[in-house]
């Protein structure tokens, strides 16, 4: 992970939330990161910190990142990335990464198949 942190220009996580990954993604670690870099989280709210992660944007510890989950959703009025003193460093999206065309028409294919596989039964 140092290694990964400490070289990479982009760091997507795309991990579940549990035990070994809750708070993966701390001061620490974005410490370790390039000056440069961004990173992005589509797994899940809680790997990392978010107070640590809005400290790190707003001081240059790293460029910017992009978020999609968040640990309470949707986000409450208090929480630290609405009160970032450089917002434009960050992208929020309300948790639809995964609502591309492609992934809700594959969605809509199986509910629909599972429909007609119960009705036939």
């Amino acid at each position: 992970l140092e290694q990964l942190l400490s070289e990479s220009d982009i760091v997507s996580v795309h991990a579940p939330l549990n035990e070994r990954t809750s708070g993966l993604i701390a001061m620490p670690q974005l410490k370790m990161m390039k000056p440069t870099a961004y990173l992005i989280n589509m797994g899940r709210g809680g790997i990392v910190v978010e107070n640590d992660l809005a400290e790190a944007v707003d001081a240059g510890i790293i460029a910017g990142a992009g978020l999609d989950v968040f640990e309470v959703e949707p986000l409450p009025a208090d929480n630290c990335f609405l009160k970032m003193a450089h917002p434009e460093r960050m992208s929020l999206t309300p948790h639809v990464g995964w609502a591309s065309e492609q992934a809700r028409a594959r969605l809509l294919a199986q509910v629909a198949g599972n429909i007609k596989d119960t009705l036939l039964k």
